[in-house]
């Protein structure tokens, strides 16, 4: 469980790479929909690192 914020912002970097390497969903990421995703991947992970490990610490 406290890992769960880097999990994230890594599924959101996997997101992009894969939107980027994969030609068939270079398509669909003309509507900015896994963009989109990945950004909220990406911040959710920060701030649930955040408050995951200031939890565990106090």
């Amino acid at each position: 469980m406290k890992n769960l914020g880097i999990i994230l912002i890594v599924l959101g970097a996997l997101l992009l790479i894969l939107c980027s390497f994969v030609p068939f969903m270079g398509d669909m990421a003309d509507q900015n929909w896994y963009t989109w995703g990945s950004v909220v991947l990406v911040v959710a992970g920060i701030l649930t690192h955040i408050f995951m490990n200031k939890k565990v610490e106090a």
